[in-house]
Protein backbone atom coordinates (compact mmCIF):
# COMPACT_ATOMS: atom_id res chain seq x y z
CA UNK A 1 0.00 0.00 0.00
CA UNK A 2 1.30 3.27 -1.01
CA UNK A 3 1.44 6.01 1.67
CA UNK A 4 -0.64 8.97 1.29
CA UNK A 5 -0.12 12.48 1.32
CA UNK A 6 -1.58 16.09 0.26
CA UNK A 7 1.52 16.91 -1.20
CA UNK A 8 4.26 14.98 -2.74
CA UNK A 9 7.71 17.42 -3.74
CA UNK A 10 9.88 15.54 -5.56
CA UNK A 11 13.56 17.36 -5.02
CA UNK A 12 14.49 18.69 -1.02
CA UNK A 13 16.98 21.48 -2.36
CA UNK A 14 15.80 25.00 -1.79
CA UNK A 15 13.06 25.44 -4.38
CA UNK A 16 11.49 22.18 -3.05
CA UNK A 17 12.28 22.93 0.69
CA UNK A 18 10.14 26.40 -0.31
CA UNK A 19 6.88 24.10 -2.23
CA UNK A 20 6.57 21.76 0.48
CA UNK A 21 6.88 24.51 3.54
CA UNK A 22 4.37 26.71 1.85
CA UNK A 23 2.22 24.08 1.77
CA UNK A 24 2.46 22.67 5.15
CA UNK A 25 1.99 26.35 6.39
CA UNK A 26 -1.69 26.16 4.79
CA UNK A 27 -2.37 22.90 6.70
CA UNK A 28 -1.61 20.39 3.74
CA UNK A 29 0.14 16.88 4.56
CA UNK A 30 3.88 17.18 2.72
CA UNK A 31 6.67 14.41 1.85
CA UNK A 32 10.17 15.72 0.91
CA UNK A 33 11.75 13.47 -1.52
CA UNK A 34 15.62 13.68 -1.24
CA UNK A 35 18.58 10.94 -2.34
CA UNK A 36 21.51 13.63 -1.26
CA UNK A 37 21.46 16.41 1.22
CA UNK A 38 18.69 18.30 2.22
CA UNK A 39 19.39 21.83 0.88
CA UNK A 40 20.59 20.86 -2.54
CA UNK A 41 22.91 22.32 -4.98
CA UNK A 42 23.16 25.56 -4.16
CA UNK A 43 23.62 25.24 0.03
CA UNK A 44 26.75 22.82 -0.22
CA UNK A 45 27.94 22.75 -4.32
CA UNK A 46 26.95 26.50 -5.29
CA UNK A 47 25.93 29.30 -4.48
CA UNK A 48 27.19 29.51 -1.15
CA UNK A 49 30.83 28.05 -1.28
CA UNK A 50 31.34 29.82 -4.15
CA UNK A 51 30.35 33.04 -2.29
CA UNK A 52 32.18 31.46 0.47
CA UNK A 53 35.35 31.48 -1.76
CA UNK A 54 34.96 34.81 -3.38
CA UNK A 55 34.34 37.13 -0.61
CA UNK A 56 37.83 37.15 1.46
CA UNK A 57 38.91 38.34 -2.06
CA UNK A 58 36.58 41.05 -2.60
CA UNK A 59 37.39 42.32 1.28
CA UNK A 60 41.08 42.71 0.27
CA UNK A 61 40.42 44.56 -2.78
CA UNK A 62 38.09 46.79 -1.07
CA UNK A 63 40.62 47.20 1.37
CA UNK A 64 43.24 47.87 -0.78
CA UNK A 65 41.21 51.01 -1.83
CA UNK A 66 40.97 53.01 1.25
CA UNK A 67 44.38 54.71 2.34
CA UNK A 68 45.72 53.76 5.59
CA UNK A 69 43.98 50.09 5.57
CA UNK A 70 45.77 49.40 2.38
CA UNK A 71 49.13 50.23 4.16
CA UNK A 72 47.90 47.91 7.27
CA UNK A 73 48.16 44.85 4.90
CA UNK A 74 50.83 42.01 5.39
CA UNK A 75 50.36 39.12 2.67
CA UNK A 76 48.08 37.62 0.22
CA UNK A 77 44.81 35.71 1.43
CA UNK A 78 45.26 32.82 3.35
CA UNK A 79 43.91 29.93 1.58
CA UNK A 80 43.51 27.19 4.12
CA UNK A 81 41.77 29.33 6.45
CA UNK A 82 38.84 30.65 3.09
CA UNK A 83 38.68 26.57 2.52
CA UNK A 84 37.68 26.33 6.20
CA UNK A 85 35.78 28.98 6.09
CA UNK A 86 33.29 27.11 3.28
CA UNK A 87 33.66 24.30 4.82
CA UNK A 88 31.88 25.90 7.82
CA UNK A 89 29.21 27.59 6.12
CA UNK A 90 28.18 24.53 4.34
CA UNK A 91 27.71 22.78 7.42
CA UNK A 92 30.95 20.46 6.84
CA UNK A 93 28.47 18.91 3.99
CA UNK A 94 26.07 17.56 6.61
CA UNK A 95 22.68 18.66 6.62
CA UNK A 96 21.52 17.77 9.94
CA UNK A 97 20.73 21.52 10.51
CA UNK A 98 18.25 21.16 6.93
CA UNK A 99 16.62 17.92 9.21
CA UNK A 100 15.56 19.78 11.76
CA UNK A 101 14.13 22.51 9.91
CA UNK A 102 12.02 20.25 7.54
CA UNK A 103 10.62 18.81 10.90
CA UNK A 104 9.89 22.36 12.17
CA UNK A 105 8.28 23.39 9.09
CA UNK A 106 5.81 19.62 9.09
CA UNK A 107 7.59 18.22 6.48
CA UNK A 108 8.20 14.43 6.32
CA UNK A 109 11.78 13.76 5.11
CA UNK A 110 11.60 10.69 2.44
CA UNK A 111 15.19 9.66 1.79
CA UNK A 112 15.93 8.12 -1.59
CA UNK A 113 15.88 8.79 -5.24
CA UNK A 114 12.10 9.45 -6.33
CA UNK A 115 10.48 8.95 -9.30
CA UNK A 116 6.83 9.42 -11.25
CA UNK A 117 5.28 5.86 -11.31
CA UNK A 118 2.01 7.30 -13.02
CA UNK A 119 -0.53 9.77 -12.59
CA UNK A 120 0.07 11.23 -8.65
CA UNK A 121 2.24 8.71 -7.83
CA UNK A 122 5.73 8.60 -6.51
CA UNK A 123 8.58 5.74 -6.12
CA UNK A 124 11.00 5.92 -3.97
CA UNK A 125 14.04 3.72 -3.79
CA UNK A 126 17.14 3.89 -1.02
CA UNK A 127 20.18 3.60 -1.56
CA UNK A 128 20.39 0.32 0.39
CA UNK A 129 17.68 -0.95 -2.72
CA UNK A 130 14.15 -0.75 -0.97
CA UNK A 131 11.56 1.13 -2.44
CA UNK A 132 8.56 3.03 -0.83
CA UNK A 133 5.39 3.95 -2.63
CA UNK A 134 4.03 7.44 -2.22
CA UNK A 135 0.66 8.80 -3.48
CA UNK A 136 -0.29 12.36 -3.64
CA UNK A 137 -4.15 13.66 -2.86
CA UNK A 138 -3.55 16.67 -4.32
CA UNK A 139 -0.26 17.37 -6.34
CA UNK A 140 3.17 16.19 -7.01
CA UNK A 141 5.61 18.82 -7.19
CA UNK A 142 8.96 18.30 -9.24
CA UNK A 143 12.04 20.58 -7.81
CA UNK A 144 15.26 18.12 -9.43
CA UNK A 145 17.23 21.22 -10.28
CA UNK A 146 19.40 20.90 -13.16
CA UNK A 147 22.99 19.72 -13.73
CA UNK A 148 26.25 20.85 -15.25
CA UNK A 149 26.25 20.63 -18.74
CA UNK A 150 29.09 18.78 -20.20
CA UNK A 151 29.78 19.65 -24.14
CA UNK A 152 30.29 16.89 -26.74
CA UNK A 153 34.11 17.75 -26.99
CA UNK A 154 36.75 14.76 -27.02
CA UNK A 155 38.41 13.41 -24.33
CA UNK A 156 36.51 15.98 -22.10
CA UNK A 157 34.45 13.41 -20.20
CA UNK A 158 37.45 11.11 -20.06
CA UNK A 159 39.08 13.85 -18.42
CA UNK A 160 37.30 13.91 -15.64
CA UNK A 161 36.97 18.00 -15.47
CA UNK A 162 35.55 19.81 -12.44
CA UNK A 163 32.23 21.21 -12.59
CA UNK A 164 30.47 23.10 -10.27
CA UNK A 165 30.76 20.76 -7.22
CA UNK A 166 34.28 20.09 -7.42
CA UNK A 167 34.83 24.11 -8.07
CA UNK A 168 33.32 25.41 -5.23
CA UNK A 169 34.18 21.60 -2.81
CA UNK A 170 38.05 21.22 -4.25
CA UNK A 171 40.18 20.27 -0.78
CA UNK A 172 43.74 21.91 -2.54
CA UNK A 173 44.07 25.21 -4.73
CA UNK A 174 45.75 23.61 -7.91
CA UNK A 175 48.50 25.36 -9.41
CA UNK A 176 47.26 26.11 -12.54
CA UNK A 177 43.65 26.00 -13.94
CA UNK A 178 41.69 25.69 -16.91
CA UNK A 179 38.42 26.87 -17.24
CA UNK A 180 36.10 26.38 -20.35
CA UNK A 181 32.98 29.02 -20.43
CA UNK A 182 32.23 32.60 -20.37
CA UNK A 183 28.97 32.82 -18.37
CA UNK A 184 28.47 33.43 -14.43
CA UNK A 185 29.98 29.92 -12.86
CA UNK A 186 33.22 31.02 -15.06
CA UNK A 187 34.09 34.09 -14.19
CA UNK A 188 33.05 33.33 -10.80
CA UNK A 189 35.04 30.13 -9.75
CA UNK A 190 37.97 31.81 -12.42
CA UNK A 191 38.26 34.54 -10.09
CA UNK A 192 37.88 32.64 -6.60
CA UNK A 193 41.02 30.45 -7.30
CA UNK A 194 43.16 33.03 -8.98
CA UNK A 195 42.71 34.56 -5.69
CA UNK A 196 44.09 32.20 -3.80
CA UNK A 197 46.94 31.55 -6.06
CA UNK A 198 46.40 29.05 -8.79
CA UNK A 199 47.34 29.93 -12.28
CA UNK A 200 43.93 30.82 -14.20
CA UNK A 201 43.30 30.40 -17.65
CA UNK A 202 39.71 30.63 -19.26
CA UNK A 203 39.07 29.46 -22.29
CA UNK A 204 35.94 31.61 -23.61
CA UNK A 205 34.10 31.07 -26.98
CA UNK A 206 32.80 33.78 -28.26
CA UNK A 207 33.64 37.63 -28.26
CA UNK A 208 32.99 38.62 -25.02
CA UNK A 209 32.29 37.42 -21.34
CA UNK A 210 28.58 37.40 -19.40
CA UNK A 211 26.91 37.72 -23.19
CA UNK A 212 23.57 37.76 -21.47
CA UNK A 213 24.10 40.86 -19.78
CA UNK A 214 25.01 44.70 -21.09
CA UNK A 215 28.01 44.69 -23.13
CA UNK A 216 29.64 46.94 -21.02
CA UNK A 217 29.17 44.20 -18.47
CA UNK A 218 31.42 41.76 -19.77
CA UNK A 219 33.86 44.15 -20.53
CA UNK A 220 34.64 45.47 -17.02
CA UNK A 221 34.68 42.31 -15.73
CA UNK A 222 36.76 40.71 -18.11
CA UNK A 223 39.68 43.71 -17.15
CA UNK A 224 38.85 42.99 -13.72
CA UNK A 225 39.93 39.62 -14.14
CA UNK A 226 42.97 39.96 -16.52
CA UNK A 227 44.29 42.93 -13.77
CA UNK A 228 44.46 40.29 -11.04
CA UNK A 229 46.34 38.11 -13.19
CA UNK A 230 43.72 35.69 -15.24
CA UNK A 231 44.54 34.97 -18.64
CA UNK A 232 41.48 35.48 -20.39
CA UNK A 233 41.49 33.54 -24.32
CA UNK A 234 38.36 35.59 -26.13
CA UNK A 235 36.99 33.85 -29.00
CA UNK A 236 38.80 30.91 -28.45
CA UNK A 237 37.06 27.33 -28.18
CA UNK A 238 38.66 23.95 -26.44
CA UNK A 239 38.54 21.20 -29.75
CA UNK A 240 39.74 18.18 -27.56
CA UNK A 241 41.44 17.17 -24.43
CA UNK A 242 43.76 14.45 -22.88
CA UNK A 243 44.09 13.16 -19.53
CA UNK A 244 45.62 10.05 -19.61
CA UNK A 245 44.00 7.89 -16.87
CA UNK A 246 41.29 11.09 -16.23
CA UNK A 247 44.37 12.02 -13.49
CA UNK A 248 47.33 13.93 -13.81
CA UNK A 249 47.87 16.91 -16.11
CA UNK A 250 45.68 17.83 -18.42
CA UNK A 251 46.56 18.90 -22.20
CA UNK A 252 43.71 21.31 -24.03
CA UNK A 253 44.22 21.65 -27.66
CA UNK A 254 42.12 25.09 -28.94
CA UNK A 255 40.96 26.23 -31.53
CA UNK A 256 43.88 28.90 -32.45
CA UNK A 257 46.38 25.76 -32.61
CA UNK A 258 47.67 26.29 -29.61
CA UNK A 259 47.76 23.91 -26.66
CA UNK A 260 47.26 24.61 -22.76
CA UNK A 261 48.36 22.49 -19.81
CA UNK A 262 46.93 22.64 -16.34
CA UNK A 263 46.09 20.38 -12.93
CA UNK A 264 42.70 21.06 -12.71
CA UNK A 265 40.33 21.27 -15.83
CA UNK A 266 36.61 23.36 -14.56
CA UNK A 267 33.81 23.33 -17.21
CA UNK A 268 31.32 26.13 -16.63
CA UNK A 269 29.43 25.80 -19.90
CA UNK A 270 25.58 25.95 -18.61
CA UNK A 271 23.50 23.23 -16.95
CA UNK A 272 20.28 21.39 -18.34
CA UNK A 273 17.20 19.88 -16.34
CA UNK A 274 17.62 17.23 -14.57
CA UNK A 275 14.82 15.14 -15.83
CA UNK A 276 16.42 12.09 -17.31
CA UNK A 277 15.39 9.65 -14.57
CA UNK A 278 12.44 11.18 -13.18
CA UNK A 279 9.61 9.14 -14.80
CA UNK A 280 8.46 11.66 -16.63
CA UNK A 281 7.42 8.97 -19.53
CA UNK A 282 4.63 7.16 -17.04
CA UNK A 283 2.98 10.54 -17.24
CA UNK A 284 3.41 10.91 -21.15
CA UNK A 285 6.32 13.73 -20.66
CA UNK A 286 9.40 13.12 -22.42
CA UNK A 287 12.64 12.52 -20.16
CA UNK A 288 15.92 14.34 -20.57
CA UNK A 289 13.78 17.83 -21.43
CA UNK A 290 12.59 20.57 -19.17
CA UNK A 291 9.32 20.08 -18.19
CA UNK A 292 7.21 22.73 -19.59
CA UNK A 293 4.95 24.65 -17.56
CA UNK A 294 1.78 27.89 -17.23
CA UNK A 295 2.32 30.62 -15.09
CA UNK A 296 0.55 28.37 -12.61
CA UNK A 297 3.53 26.10 -12.63
CA UNK A 298 1.45 23.21 -13.54
CA UNK A 299 3.18 21.13 -16.27
CA UNK A 300 1.45 20.97 -19.68
CA UNK A 301 0.15 18.30 -21.46
CA UNK A 302 -0.65 16.52 -17.66
CA UNK A 303 -4.22 15.60 -17.65
CA UNK A 304 -5.80 16.66 -14.09
CA UNK A 305 -3.57 19.54 -13.36
CA UNK A 306 -1.51 17.14 -10.40
CA UNK A 307 1.79 18.09 -11.49
CA UNK A 308 3.85 20.94 -10.96
CA UNK A 309 7.66 21.90 -11.62
CA UNK A 310 9.38 24.66 -9.94
CA UNK A 311 12.87 25.94 -10.46
CA UNK A 312 15.77 25.10 -12.87
CA UNK A 313 13.72 21.79 -13.74
CA UNK A 314 11.20 23.72 -16.21
CA UNK A 315 13.43 25.78 -17.64
CA UNK A 316 12.10 29.14 -17.11
CA UNK A 317 14.42 30.83 -14.72
CA UNK A 318 17.75 28.86 -13.47
CA UNK A 319 18.53 31.24 -10.38
CA UNK A 320 17.81 30.00 -6.98
CA UNK A 321 15.96 32.75 -5.33
CA UNK A 322 13.56 32.84 -9.03
CA UNK A 323 12.76 28.78 -8.26
CA UNK A 324 12.26 29.74 -4.28
CA UNK A 325 9.77 32.34 -5.75
CA UNK A 326 8.04 30.21 -8.15
CA UNK A 327 8.20 27.42 -5.19
CA UNK A 328 5.81 29.75 -3.06
CA UNK A 329 3.58 30.19 -5.89
CA UNK A 330 2.93 26.60 -6.23
CA UNK A 331 2.70 25.92 -2.70
CA UNK A 332 -0.33 28.59 -2.92
CA UNK A 333 -1.93 27.18 -6.46
CA UNK A 334 -1.79 23.92 -4.37
CA UNK A 335 -3.47 25.35 -1.57
CA UNK A 336 -5.95 26.90 -3.32
CA UNK A 337 -5.31 30.40 -3.50
CA UNK A 338 -5.32 32.67 -6.72
CA UNK A 339 -1.38 32.85 -8.06
CA UNK A 340 0.39 33.28 -10.73
CA UNK A 341 4.16 33.92 -12.33
CA UNK A 342 5.43 36.47 -14.09
CA UNK A 343 8.27 38.17 -12.23
CA UNK A 344 10.63 35.16 -13.49
CA UNK A 345 9.90 36.72 -16.91
CA UNK A 346 10.04 40.53 -16.20
CA UNK A 347 11.71 41.11 -13.11
CA UNK A 348 14.53 38.84 -12.20
CA UNK A 349 17.50 40.06 -10.15
CA UNK A 350 20.97 38.17 -10.19
CA UNK A 351 23.62 39.49 -8.25
CA UNK A 352 27.50 38.31 -10.35
CA UNK A 353 29.81 38.49 -6.98
CA UNK A 354 33.45 38.85 -9.00
CA UNK A 355 34.79 42.15 -7.74
CA UNK A 356 33.47 44.55 -8.98
CA UNK A 357 30.41 42.63 -8.41
CA UNK A 358 27.77 42.71 -11.08
CA UNK A 359 24.27 43.30 -10.50
CA UNK A 360 21.50 43.46 -12.59
CA UNK A 361 17.21 43.19 -12.90
CA UNK A 362 14.87 43.16 -15.93
CA UNK A 363 15.50 43.92 -19.37
CA UNK A 364 18.36 44.46 -20.95
CA UNK A 365 18.44 47.52 -23.59
CA UNK A 366 18.72 45.05 -26.30
CA UNK A 367 16.05 42.56 -24.93
CA UNK A 368 13.91 45.38 -25.11
CA UNK A 369 14.51 46.65 -28.13
CA UNK A 370 13.87 43.38 -29.67
CA UNK A 371 10.38 43.15 -28.11
CA UNK A 372 9.63 46.28 -29.26
CA UNK A 373 9.36 48.78 -27.21
CA UNK A 374 9.78 52.56 -26.87
CA UNK A 375 13.40 52.34 -25.53
CA UNK A 376 15.60 55.33 -24.05
CA UNK A 377 18.58 54.76 -21.91
CA UNK A 378 20.52 56.65 -19.46
CA UNK A 379 24.07 55.68 -18.20
CA UNK A 380 26.17 57.55 -15.36
CA UNK A 381 29.77 56.72 -14.12
CA UNK A 382 29.50 55.36 -10.19
CA UNK A 383 32.74 56.78 -9.51
CA UNK A 384 31.42 59.83 -9.66
CA UNK A 385 28.79 59.86 -6.83
CA UNK A 386 30.34 61.26 -3.76
CA UNK A 387 29.33 57.55 -1.50
CA UNK A 388 31.85 55.30 -3.97
CA UNK A 389 34.52 57.76 -3.57
CA UNK A 390 34.45 57.61 0.08
CA UNK A 391 34.18 53.46 -0.42
CA UNK A 392 37.80 53.98 -1.68
CA UNK A 393 39.94 55.05 -4.11
CA UNK A 394 40.11 54.19 -8.01
CA UNK A 395 36.88 52.24 -7.63
CA UNK A 396 34.67 53.26 -10.65
CA UNK A 397 31.99 51.38 -11.80
CA UNK A 398 29.13 51.49 -14.37
CA UNK A 399 25.01 51.90 -13.74
CA UNK A 400 22.39 52.19 -16.71
CA UNK A 401 18.70 52.23 -16.80
CA UNK A 402 16.61 50.97 -18.93
CA UNK A 403 13.51 53.24 -19.84
CA UNK A 404 10.03 52.78 -21.56
CA UNK A 405 9.25 56.17 -22.65
CA UNK A 406 5.68 55.77 -23.47
CA UNK A 407 5.07 54.74 -19.78
CA UNK A 408 8.00 56.37 -18.36
CA UNK A 409 8.71 53.34 -16.48
CA UNK A 410 12.02 51.83 -15.56
CA UNK A 411 12.64 47.89 -17.55
CA UNK A 412 15.64 47.37 -16.57
CA UNK A 413 19.09 48.07 -14.62
CA UNK A 414 22.53 47.92 -14.66
CA UNK A 415 25.07 48.04 -11.77
CA UNK A 416 28.83 47.72 -12.18
CA UNK A 417 30.73 48.69 -8.70
CA UNK A 418 31.65 47.89 -5.21
CA UNK A 419 29.18 45.85 -3.59
CA UNK A 420 26.53 46.74 -5.78
CA UNK A 421 24.50 43.85 -5.50
CA UNK A 422 23.31 45.43 -2.23
CA UNK A 423 21.45 48.35 -4.22
CA UNK A 424 19.61 45.92 -6.92
CA UNK A 425 16.23 45.48 -4.46
CA UNK A 426 15.51 49.11 -5.11
CA UNK A 427 15.81 48.35 -8.79
CA UNK A 428 13.96 45.15 -8.50
CA UNK A 429 10.95 47.28 -6.49
CA UNK A 430 11.22 49.84 -9.47
CA UNK A 431 10.64 47.25 -12.65
CA UNK A 432 8.44 44.85 -10.78
CA UNK A 433 6.24 47.50 -8.85
CA UNK A 434 6.29 49.95 -12.49
CA UNK A 435 7.29 52.43 -10.31
CA UNK A 436 7.11 56.03 -12.89
CA UNK A 437 9.88 58.09 -12.84
CA UNK A 438 8.08 60.89 -11.46
CA UNK A 439 7.54 58.95 -8.59
CA UNK A 440 11.46 57.77 -8.27
CA UNK A 441 11.88 61.58 -8.09
CA UNK A 442 10.32 61.40 -4.54
CA UNK A 443 12.24 57.91 -3.51
CA UNK A 444 15.29 60.69 -2.24
CA UNK A 445 18.77 58.67 -1.50
CA UNK A 446 20.84 59.35 1.55
CA UNK A 447 23.76 61.08 1.43
CA UNK A 448 26.57 60.33 0.98
CA UNK A 449 26.03 56.57 -0.18
CA UNK A 450 26.16 55.01 -3.32
CA UNK A 451 22.32 54.98 -3.86
CA UNK A 452 22.75 58.59 -4.51
CA UNK A 453 23.56 57.29 -8.31
CA UNK A 454 19.76 56.67 -9.05
CA UNK A 455 19.25 61.24 -8.32
CA UNK A 456 22.14 61.20 -10.91
CA UNK A 457 20.39 58.74 -13.37
CA UNK A 458 17.06 60.49 -13.05
CA UNK A 459 19.41 64.17 -13.81
CA UNK A 460 20.62 62.55 -16.54
CA UNK A 461 17.32 61.37 -18.28
CA UNK A 462 15.83 64.78 -17.21
CA UNK A 463 12.37 65.67 -16.82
Amino acid sequence: MADVFDVVVVGGGPTGENAGARAAAAGLSVALVEHELLGGECSYWACIPSKALLRPAEALWLVKQVPGSREAIKGPLVASAVLEHRDALVNHYHDDSQAKWAERAKLTVVRGHGKLAGPRKVRVESKDGATRELEARRAVVLATGSRPRIPDIPGLREARPWDNREGTGARQVPRRLLVLGGGVVAVELAQAWRSLGSEVTLVVRGPSLLSRFEPFVGERVAQALRESGVTVLLDTEATSVQRPGGDGEVTVKLSTGAERRADALLVGMGRVAHTDALGLETVGLKPGEAVRVDDQLRAKGVEGGWLYACGDVNGRNLLTHMGKYQARLVGDVIAGKKASAWADSKATPQVIFTHPQVASVGLTEAQARDAGLPVRTVEYDLGKVTGTVLFGENLGGITKLVVDEKRRVVLGATFVGPEVGEMLHAATIAVAGEVSLDTLWHAVPSFPTMSEVWLRLLETYGL
